[in-house]
């Protein structure tokens, strides 16, 4: 009982003081009955001098006492992710990636680090999660949307973007980009440069008696401006579909200087060769860099019977009546959709060579002379070719001193004519009268969904109404397109003659 006794008090002290004086209780408690029991030799442990040492507790709990403190249960890492964690270190050096299972590509691909090499990652990785977290690591903001819809195409996109942007001539190495295209070729489809910086021009040192007397700083050579040449580039780009350059330099602050915004004659003939040799252009923008109509020209004449390019946009430059007529002469020598020279310096015998051109054309669906100077006599001669146009949509003739002469045409267009769908004629002059003979036209057009006429001194009633022709006309476009196959029976019952509209 006694041998009993200890061993317990050696498990749990604290439980055998109060085992044993619960016995002795007890035993007094029945001595009356019963012969005397022999007490155990155990001291009860004072209240004060309990537990001194925590730590010696929790050494006599632990049931298995390991050399290392930190030492636990823990099961061991499995082997496969011991491989995982080492390919991962390793990767830069032997990268591994398609021997592996899916399952195991997908933990390597979701631990590696953004900031590996191109050469390595490029043309191995086509996962999009890894390339969502490169552009997200790299630029704070992303519309991968305008890069249809693809991660990686918007890192490679935006990379060379940068590179382009901060390339100096003669300064930084050309092999910087050069030595990309292997890696980008196949991803980029869209090229997108608000700026092009022009060469480091360092002050020239006169020697004592190289100045003349009078001094003059315009018998002095100037400095090439030249910027960086596209043709490699555009050579080396073989799903490239669209080009959008402005010459233009960007922050430039107290180091203001009018050549810094030059779009020279050699950038112009560098990259008109470069357009024309790249057979997979769809959309070409040069916007807001000084382009005059002998650059417009030549431009326009590296584009004649280009076999797929469909948008150009020269909205912004310095074009006038003859780069109009190359523009004129391009829309019946290839097949171009969309035309922009917004913001130019055509005027009415531009307006007349476009009018001709188009009255013949079957392909362009838009065309924008917004903020030009054709006047009356551009416009009476499109609303003319518009008579006999059948494919143009959207006219957009805002800001061109139109007048009423121009209006009362454009109402008789409206109501023989059925694909134009859009047009603004917003800051002219149309007047009252102009106002009314448009209204006149609106009541028998039944394919009109947009009409512009803001800021051109139409009266409030001409222009309520139209805008009542305008949602009768989308209602019933809303209807066509949510029942086609009603639509159709319709025109077959009535006959092909009565469907106009």
């Amino acid at each position: 009982m006694q041998d009993t006794v200890t061993t317990s008090a050696l498990l749990d002290p604290s439980h055998s003081s109060v085992s044993t004086q619960d016995k002795s209780s007890t035993g007094g408690h029945t001595s009356s009955t019963s012969p005397q029991l022999s007490k155990p030799s155990i001291t009860p442990v004072p209240a004060k001098s309990r537990n001194p040492h925590p730590r010696a507790n929790i050494r006599r709990m632990r049931r298995i006492i390991a050399e290392d403190p930190e030492w636990s249960l823990a099961i061991v890492p499995l082997l496969t992710e011991l491989c995982i964690q080492h390919i991962i270190r390793n990767f830069q050096k032997n990268p591994i990636l398609k021997q592996m299972l899916p399952e195991h590509q997908q933990k390597v691909l979701k631990h590696l680090s953004p900031d590996l090499p191109l050469a390595v990652t490029a043309n191995l990785i086509d996962n999009e999660n890894y390339w969502l977290r490169c552009c997200m690591h790299r630029w704070p903001v992303c519309h991968v949307a305008h890069h249809g819809g693809s991660w990686k195409r918007m890192f490679f996109e935006r990379h060379l973007e940068n590179l382009l942007k901060h390339f100096i001539p003669g300064t930084t190495d050309p092999a910087v980009i050069l030595d990309l295209l292997p890696l980008c070729r196949n991803y980029v489809r869209r090229v997108h440069v608000d700026q092009f910086l022009p060469p480091v021009q360092l002050p020239a040192q006169l020697r004592p008696g190289d100045q003349s007397d009078s001094g003059s700083e315009g018998e002095m050579e100037e400095p090439t401006v030249d910027h960086y040449q596209l043709g490699d580039l555009v050579a080396g780009l073989s799903h490239l579909e669209e080009l959008d350059l402005v010459y233009d330099v960007k922050d430039c602050g107290m180091n203001f200087e009018w050549n810094l915004f030059l779009f020279t004659y050699r950038d112009c003939l560098s990259l008109a060769a470069a357009i024309k040799a790249c057979h997979t252009l769809k959309i070409f923008k040069l916007t807001r860099s000084k382009v005059d109509d002998d650059k417009a020209r030549i431009i326009i004449r590296s584009l004649l019977d280009h076999p797929v390019l469909e948008e150009l946009d020269l909205s912004q430059n310095l074009i006038g009546d003859r780069g109009a007529r190359g523009a004129a002469k391009l829309l019946s020598h290839s097949r171009l959709r969309v035309l922009n020279l917004a913001n130019n310096q055509v005027r009415a015998p531009g307006a007349q060579s476009l009018a001709h051109a188009l009255a013949h054309n079957t392909n362009l669906i838009s065309l924008n002379l917004r903020l030009n100077c054709i006047e009356d006599e551009g416009g009476q001669a499109l609303a003319h070719a518009l008579q006999t146009n059948k494919c143009l949509t959207t006219l957009h003739l805002g800001g061109n001193e139109l007048s009423e002469p121009t209006a009362t045409l454009l109402s008789q267009v409206l109501a023989i004519n059925t694909t134009l769908t859009s047009i603004n004629l917003s800051c002219n002059h149309i007047g009252l009268d102009g106002g009314k003979q448009l209204l006149e036209g609106m009541s028998d057009n039944k394919t009109l969904l947009e009409f512009d006429l803001r800021l051109s001194d139409v009266a409030q009633e001409s222009e309520y109404l139209i805008g009542q022709a305008l949602y009768a006309n989308q209602e019933a476009a809303r209807q066509r397109a949510l029942n086609p196959s009603h639509f159709m029976s319709t025109i077959t019952a009535n006959g092909p003659e009565n469907s106009v509209g």
